[in-house]
Parts: C-alpha cells; sequence; structure tokens
C-alpha cells in the first residue's frame, strides 16, 4: 500500500489539474457543468475512497496470485505482450463487474456513489466507493491467470487502468471521430451516467468500448436527447458516506419489513430497484418518473460555506500528501487512527454543506479527535515536526482549533436559509 500511496501522490495532483481546466474552459464557453457544492461532494468521495484502499480495508475473497499459482497453464515472462494480455483481461473483468454492479440489487450499493452526481464533469469520476468491502471478482480474472500472467503485473495494471478512466467524466469534448468504435470516449460515457430510458444501463465498458458492442449492451448518444444525470431514485445529500450506504439500508429495512421470507432473501439478488410487493406499497420511496422534470439536489448555501467547504477539502488533501509519503514510517495502529480523523473530516464538513443543524457538533467532535491526537504523539502530529518541520503541525492544529468556530458561526448564518428551504420542501409535498 506504500507504493499506491506514493502513486497517488504523483496523480491527484494532476485529477485537480485537469477539474481546474475544465471549469476554465467551460467559463470560457459560458456553459455550466459545475456546481461548487457538487464537486467538493464529488472530490471528498475521492477522499474516502483512496484513504479507505490504502488502508486495505476490503477482503478478497479469491487471490489472483492463487489462480495464477494453481491453475496457469504456461507462464510468459514480463515482456510488453504479458502487460497487453493483462489489460484485456483486467478491462473483460471490468466490464462485467460494471455491468453487474448496475443489474443486481445487493451490488448497486457499491456502485451507486459514482452515479449519485446530478452533473457530469471530471469531478464526478472520483465518487468511488468505501461500501466494496468484498471483492467477488477475481474469477474474472481466470483467463489471464491460465496463461500465467504474474501477480505483479495485474497488480501495475489496476491503477493504470482506474486512472484512465477519468478523463472521459466531461461534457465539453464532443465525438472523437473513429476512436468512437474503438475506446470509451465521453459521448459513450455521457449516455452510461444518463438516466434517460433511452440510455440507462448502457455503455459499461471501461476502456474498450467493444465489449458494450459484443455484448448487447452499446447505446451511442442521440443528438435529439439530451442526458440528465444523476441516479432515478436521487440521494439528496452531499455526504459521500450516507451516499455509500443509502441502497444497503433500503435493502435492510425491505427484508426486515416484508411478510415473505422468500423475499426477504431474494431481494437481496434481484434486479436492481426490485422491492418486495408487500413493502412497496407501505413504505413507498421517491422515484424519478419524468427526467426532464428532475429538480436536482442543491442547498441556499452562501458564498461563504462554498468557500469554507473548499477550504475543508484542501485541508484534507493536506493531511492525505503527508498519509500517503509517510504510510510505512506512520505503521500500525497510526494509519488507522489517521484515517479515521479523515473520514470525519469528511463526514463534518459534508453534514455542513447539507445544512445539517447537528454539523457544527460533528466538526467539534472531529476536532477533539485531532486534538486528541496531537497530544498523544507528544504535541506532534504522527512524526510530522521531526520529517516535515513543526510549521505543518503548526497548520494542523491551528486548523483544527478554528474549524469548529467556523462550522458554528456559518450554520448560525445559514440556519434562516435553512428554515426556509425546509419550510418550502414541505409546502411542495
Amino acid at each position: 500500500m506504500e507504493a499506491y500511496g506514493a502513486v497517488l501522490n504523483w496523480v491527484i495532483p494532476i485529477f485537480f489539474l485537469l477539474y481546474f481546466i475544465e471549469v476554465f474552459v467551460a467559463w470560457r464557453r459560458g456553459v455550466q457543468v459545475i456546481r461548487g457544492l457538487d464537486s467538493v461532494s464529488s472530490f471528498s468521495s475521492g477522499v474516502t475512497n483512496v484513504v479507505k484502499d490504502v488502508l486495505g480495508l476490503s477482503v478478497g475473497i479469491l487471490s489472483y496470485g492463487w489462480l495464477v499459482q494453481h491453475l496457469a497453464l504456461v507462464h510468459i515472462e514480463a515482456t510488453w505482450l504479458v502487460y497487453v494480455i493483462g489489460f484485456i483481461a483486467v478491462d473483460f473483468q471490468g466490464y462485467w463487474v460494471h455491468r453487474w454492479s448496475h443489474e443486481i440489487n445487493f451490488l448497486w450499493n457499491r456502485h451507486i456513489i459514482h452515479h449519485s452526481s446530478e452533473e457530469f464533469n471530471l469531478s464526478c469520476a472520483l465518487r468511488q466507493s468505501i461500501s466494496n468491502v468484498f471483492n467477488y471478482f477475481t474469477f474474472l480474472l481466470l483467463p489471464a491467470a491460465l496463461l500465467g500472467v504474474p501477480a505483479e503485473v495485474i497488480a501495475v495494471i489496476g491503477p493504470i487502468h482506474l486512472f484512465l478512466q477519468y478523463w472521459y467524466h466531461t461534457r465539453l469534448i464532443d465525438r472523437m471521430g473513429w476512436l468512437e468504435h474503438i475506446i470509451v470516449t465521453p459521448s459513450h460515457h455521457r449516455v452510461h451516467h444518463a438516466i434517460n430510458p433511452e440510455y440507462i444501463d448502457k455503455n459499461y465498458a471501461q476502456i474498450f468500448i467493444l465489449w458494450d458492442k459484443w455484448f448487447g449492451t452499446f447505446q451511442e448518444e442521440l443528438p435529439h436527447v439530451p442526458p440528465v444525470y444523476g441516479v432515478k431514485r436521487p440521494v439528496r445529500t452531499w455526504n459521500p458516506f450516507k451516499i455509500n450506504f443509502q441502497h444497503f439500508w433500503l435493502l435492510l429495512t425491505d427484508a426486515w419489513r416484508t411478510r415473505s421470507w422468500w423475499d426477504k432473501v431474494r431481494l437481496w439478488f434481484m434486479r436492481t430497484g426490485w422491492r418486495p410487493a408487500d413493502v412497496r406499497e407501505r413504505y413507498p420511496v421517491a422515484v424519478v418518473e419524468d427526467v426532464y422534470r428532475l429538480e436536482k439536489y442543491d442547498t441556499p448555501a452562501s458564498r461563504a460555506l462554498v468557500v469554507w467547504s473548499w477550504v475543508q477539502l484542501f485541508f484534507c488533501y493536506f493531511l492525505m500528501i503527508y498519509f500517503f509519503a509517510y504510510l510505512g514510517p506512520i505503521g500500525s495502529p497510526g494509519i488507522f487512527w489517521y484515517g479515521a480523523f479523515l473520514f470525519a473530516s469528511v463526514f463534518a464538513y459534508t453534514e455542513l454543506m447539507d445544512l445539517n443543524p447537528r454539523a457544527p457538533w460533528y466538526e467539534l467532535g472531529k476536532s477533539l479527535l485531532g486534538l486528541y491526537l496531537i497530544l498523544q504523539g507528544g504535541g506532534d502530529w504522527f512524526g510530522a515536526g521531526e520529517r516535515v518541520g513543526f510549521w505543518y503541525v503548526g497548520v494542523v492544529a491551528t486548523h483544527i482549533a478554528l474549524s469548529p468556530v467556523a462550522a458554528f458561526w456559518l450554520a448560525r448564518r445559514e440556519a434562516p436559509k435553512r428554515l426556509a428551504n425546509a419550510t418550502a420542501a414541505v409546502s411542495a409535498s
């Protein structure tokens, strides 16, 4: 995980740079593809995902190394050919994992976060899951294992394959000529993220669009059907933790409430969105019927709250740079305390973005945790004073001390808007 953390410290600045280039180009063209809080929520989801990954908070049901060791028919040396074969195998696996994550009820929980944004821009590419605790799909790499592609090669290809999926989350690039027939382009992926009846559950491919064409799930973008983005059951929150587990909670409560024992079992494996009839009647949930009348989720946030949310996001990034650079020296259990603080930070400030009146208290709790960690470290922040300099510790401590003050002030400032928004929602219902 140390190597992955080091790679992230190189890649994340590129993601930010490309996003701000997209912001600039959209501004120059006079088109609206960015909303501040939506983008903060997206990047915050990315924070939780990469922290979870470097902490190794997932379980593989079957390891690729075991497949190679026991089932390889031949062993290919680590040449360029091996990387090509490995890349195609990883992309084949990605297609089916992606498709099943859309089609099977309990698997949708691990993917809903990625589709939860009602915008489509580079930031939403980073809406990645923290709920995919179990990896069920290593068996799909069987073709690579049979050909003896080493586990080390797959380990290198995996992050590269993931990072290559970032660039096509944009509305600013139109059709790309002959490339449309070979690779996934922004046009293809706009279709995939859309909830229009013509587009939903299409274009699952991640790099090579050929998989969709071969397996019957391809749909081109239609000039007369503008994509509408989001999910059919809108998430109505900026908090990535809530988004990650909303669908699972619905499945769990449906399984508890339904009177049919058969439905309690099968609802997990049915087509995504299926609910037992008795529960559906007694406990209806809001579903988008007319996509062209979708009212995007928003909070009446002031410019001050939007700016503060970006400050909080970049403070988390400031902490992550050190975290990923010194994962090994920080060691266990330190890395888990560090990760817990980052998770608590994201939870607190995204609750404030949602105008939750309890958000300042979450912020206070996060800060008390941070001050406790500094005291436990003898006035240091996980050894940063020695490795980087005590200026770093000073920045961290100052922000931790001042953030609850800012949160209480902003909550009081935004309270009239929150109450007005709540009153309007009740009147509309």
